[in-house]
Parts: C-alpha cells; sequence; structure tokens
C-alpha cells in the first residue's frame, strides 16, 4: 500500500522554501523556528500520505460510499492538523499578510458550507431511491419461484425509480427544479429526539437558494489559491505554505462530493494548478484526473452522481428493466438464473446504501460544525493572540 513517494523531495521542498525566512536579512526570527519547520513538513508529508492512501484503491472502490467516508475522515484530520498549527502561532495570525490569509481561506470553508447543506439534499434523494429498491427486492428476492404477480411488481417499482433518478438528474441539471426540500445541519438533538431531528434541523447557516449553483460555489472556493510567494512566506514564518495546502484540501473534497453526490447545478470545471513541487498535490491531480476519466465514461454521462452505488442503481435496473419486458410466462430457467443474478448485485447495491448512507450524512454533518468550530476557534485565537 505505501510507495517510496516520501523520499527526499518532499522534504527537500519544504527546507527550500522555508529555509528563506531563516535568511539574515531577516531581523528577528524566533528561537522556535525549526520546530515550526518540522511542524509544517509533518503536516505536508501526512496530507501526502492520506491523500497516497485513497489513491490506491481500484476502480470499484473509487467514489463508493465507504471511499467518500475515507475521503471526509481525510478532511476532518487534516482540519484538525491545521487548526492546531494556528493555535501553536496565535501571534502570526493578526499579522500581515497571515490575518488576510487566514480570512481568505475561512471564507472558502464558509462556502463549502453550502455545499455541504446541498449534499445533504443529495442523500434524501437517494433515499427516495432506496425506496423503490426495496419495493423490486421485496419482489423478486428470496422467492421460490418467479410469477407474474412478482414480475409486475418489480416492474412498477421500476417505472417509479426510473422517473425518480430523471427527477433528480433534472435537479442536477437544472436549478430552477430544485425540490423545496433544502436545509441546514443544526445542532446535536438529545436522544429522546432522534426521530424528529433526521427531519427538523434548526439553520446554523443559510439553506442553499433555488437558483444556488454547485458548479458556481466550488469556482468561488477555487478562486485566488495562489502559491504563496517567497516574501508572504518569510512574514507569516512559513505558515502561508500550510493555509495554501488546507485550501486545496478543502477544494478537492467539496468538488470529489458534488461529483459524487446529486446536488444543484454539478459541474466538475474546478481545476487544480497545484505546482509539482507540492508531492500532494501530485496525488491530488491523479485522483481528479481518475474522477474526470470515470465522469467521461459513455454510461455515466446522463447520472444524477458518480457514486459507485448510484450507478450500480442505474446499471442493474436498467438490465433487469429491459430483461423483465421481454419475459414470457413460464419464466424459463435460463431468464429466471439470470434475473436471480441480477437481482443478487442489485441486493448488494442496496446493502451498501443501507448500512453506509446515515454514517455518511453523520460525516457531512461532521464536516459543517467542524468547519463552523473551526472558524470561530481560530479568530477568538487570533484576537487573544494580538492582545
Amino acid at each position: 500500500m505505501r510507495t517510496d513517494y516520501q523520499g527526499s523531495s518532499l522534504a527537500n521542498f519544504g527546507r527550500s522554501i522555508l529555509s528563506m525566512k531563516r535568511d539574515p536579512v531577516v531581523h528577528s526570527v524566533d528561537h522556535e523556528t525549526p520546530n515550526q519547520d518540522r511542524e509544517i513538513e509533518a503536516f505536508q508529508r501526512q496530507v501526502t500520505q492520506r491523500f497516497h492512501d485513497l489513491s490506491v484503491v481500484d476502480s470499484h472502490e473509487l467514489l463508493s460510499v465507504y471511499w467518500i467516508s475515507k475521503l471526509l475522515d481525510v478532511f476532518l484530520c487534516c482540519q484538525e492538523e491545521f487548526k492546531a498549527i494556528l493555535f501553536n502561532n496565535k501571534s502570526f495570525l493578526s499579522k500581515q499578510p497571515m490575518d488576510k490569509l487566514i480570512s481568505d481561506y475561512f471564507e472558502r470553508s464558509v462556502k463549502g458550507l453550502d455545499v455541504c447543506n446541498a449534499i445533504r439534499d443529495g442523500m434524501e434523494q437517494i433515499r427516495q431511491s432506496q425506496k423503490q429498491l426495496e419495493i423490486v427486492l421485496c419482489a423478486l428476492n428470496n422467492q421460490k419461484t418467479l410469477g407474474e404477480a412478482q414480475i409486475r411488481r418489480a416492474k412498477k417499482g421500476f417505472i417509479d425509480l426510473t422517473n425518480g433518478m430523471l427527477d433528480v438528474n433534472e435537479s442536477c441539471t437544472n436549478s430552477s427544479n430544485l425540490a423545496h426540500r433544502n436545509r441546514s445541519f443544526g445542532r446535536h438533538q438529545k436522544d429522546s429526539q432522534k426521530d424528529k431531528s433526521l427531519k427538523r434541523f434548526r439553520s446554523l447557516s443559510w439553506s442553499v437558494s433555488r437558483s444556488w449553483s454547485a458548479s458556481k460555489q466550488l469556482q468561488a472556493i477555487g478562486n485566488n489559491i495562489v502559491v504563496p510567494k517567497a516574501n508572504e512566506n518569510i512574514a507569516t514564518n512559513g505558515l502561508a505554505v500550510a493555509v495554501y495546502t488546507m485550501s486545496n484540501v478543502l477544494l478537492f473534497v467539496m468538488w470529489a462530493l458534488v461529483a459524487a453526490i446529486p446536488c444543484q447545478d454539478r459541474g466538475l470545471q474546478s481545476h487544480f494548478n497545484i505546482p509539482k513541487t507540492f508531492v500532494w498535490g501530485r496525488v491530488i491531480h491523479s485522483l481528479h484526473d481518475r474522477i474526470l476519466e470515470e465522469a467521461k465514461k459513455s454510461e455515466r454521462k446522463n447520472s444524477c452522481g458518480l457514486l459507485r452505488e448510484i450507478h450500480g442503481i442505474e446499471k442493474s435496473a436498467r438490465f433487469l428493466n429491459e430483461l423483465t419486458d421481454s419475459i414470457q410466462f413460464p419464466i424459463g430457467e435460463h431468464m429466471e438464473e439470470e434475473i436471480r443474478k441480477q437481482v443478487e448485485e442489485l441486493r448488494i447495491v442496496y446493502g451498501g446504501l443501507k448500512n453506509g448512507l446515515d454514517p455518511l450524512e453523520k460525516q457531512v454533518r461532521e464536516v459543517f460544525h467542524r468547519i463552523v468550530k473551526s472558524r470561530i476557534a481560530v479568530f477568538d485565537s487570533s484576537a487573544n493572540g494580538s492582545e
């Protein structure tokens, strides 16, 4: 699983860019600077390692519910490590240009809150498909024999499932047709209120409007993410590199969520112009290219999302629907065997969604709350550090 990418190139880059602030021209150098150098280099190595682990999966695992869950874990870990670096360097947070850099980062992260809200709505749309899948599976699964009644019931489920997918596709490509059920993530409810908390969320931010666009929001998050200049790196004691790294992590994670999950006015036009000197950038570029290649496949072009389970639903449902159209009763042995094979594949997809979608939604909610809390904590720390 691990490769030799952790070699000298990252360390040499880290030393070369961070050594600039130890130049004798600099009037004052903190005696703890070497420790901070190591801290920022370690952060970049950890980002590289985590994204490398995400990148080594095969095509069947990429963009699955499990993979998206791992991606959100990566973001949460990186966010905490980034916050720790900022807390360890409070005195720089209120100074120029660090105050502007950190403010820009958290403006981007606030835009990510809307993406989280839109992804939550997309998950609700997937749940509607689950209900239709359950009807199909109840009709066709675990039946000793497949008769006309079972096939008719399954056929109705297929029609409802197909119509539901078309509705989701329309909302993904035309923001004016978005349903009215936009929500923001709310505060944690007590155990006695858990059932209600799935339906009611008290807003911590605005809900996305009917004219909101995931594509435009990603563009806004990615605007002005530029490699820090030498003078910025010197003035911020190397922290500009950490902000640049975390900004790209945020952009990629939000972009991957939009790529995978149905949401309003999806678009994958975001670009990642990360210099090759950043080893973690190479890994992000690799993942970005793989996901784009997946999106270009003919069977995925009209999909409402690249989530592997969505593809499984569309593929199996399409095949079974065509199969049931051509059935003649009584069903022949070969035909019944083929139906059961496809039903088993559909059952596996259904099980993955049933077991994975709720935990994944909790992770998206956690990302939302962690962004909010980190922003408040860092700005409070910055204010205290400047006193």
